[in-house]
């Protein structure tokens, strides 16, 4: 497994492109959609709201899934996968002067990576199984649980992020939408695929657009449910 570092290079470093277009679409629509999940998941008035981001999320989890095999060098998930060993030696390292700069995730990031894909997945398919009614109360505390610690996680790869960013004197926020980082020249990537990015982009909005109208059975259920609820209280 070959994990890239700028100081391993011994090569001038230069403006690269690390992140293709999916990958950083991928990354903010999934902070949006869970964002705004957490935040409509306690009212009942915005429950189809709460609905619509939960599908958008496991259907983004999904996507990156796939990326994650199939997509350029830095996504693929074989380029970020560390031993746990290799995780307390970057973390280590952040406490020196000179801390490993990693091109693509560094063991850190990484981790809180597969952190976020799994807790999302298992938030996703217990917020499933508790609108569908199925496998009862101990699935809705799952799916609320699951949904703290991935907020708690966000929360620690946000720091993790200011930090890294402070130490390594580059802004990984902008990076992440540029898709430009500090390296030499030769570990760039040489295609960005924005075909696939667009068609990511346009599928997630095209699905909030059409369940909005109702054109989709995907929350319109919830608004059944509640108007029945309704009328079993008058």
């Amino acid at each position: 497994m070959n994990h890239d570092t700028t100081a391993s290079q011994g090569l001038p470093s230069s403006s690269v492109k690390i992140w293709d277009i999916p990958t950083r679409i991928f990354h903010w629509l999934l902070a949006f959609s869970f964002t705004a999940a957490y935040l409509t998941s306690e009212s009942e008035r915005y429950r189809d709201w709460h609905v619509m981001f939960g599908y958008t999320v496991a259907a983004l989890i999904v996507f990156r899934l796939i990326w994650g095999i199939a997509g350029t060098r830095y996504a693929r998930f074989s380029s970020f996968l560390f031993s746990p060993s290799r995780v307390l030696e970057y973390l280590q390292s952040l406490l020196t002067r000179s801390p490993k700069h990693y091109l693509g995730h560094n063991p850190a990031g990484a981790l809180a990576i597969f952190l976020l894909l799994g807790l999302a997945l298992v938030t996703a398919i217990s917020g499933f199984a508790t609108y569908q009614e199925i496998g009862g109360e101990w699935l809705e505390e799952l799916h609320e649980g699951s949904a703290a610690t991935m907020l708690a996680v966000v929360a620690v790869h946000v720091m993790g992020v200011m930090v890294s960013s402070l130490l390594h004197r580059e802004n990984l926020v902008r990076s992440m939408f540029s898709g430009n980082k500090s390296g030499p020249a030769d570990q760039a990537i040489r295609k960005t695929r924005p075909l696939v990015g667009i068609i990511l982009l346009v599928a997630v909005l095209g699905f909030w657009s059409a369940d909005r109208f109702g054109w989709l059975p995907v929350s319109s259920g919830v608004a059944v449910t509640q108007q029945h609820d309704r009328h079993e209280h008058d």
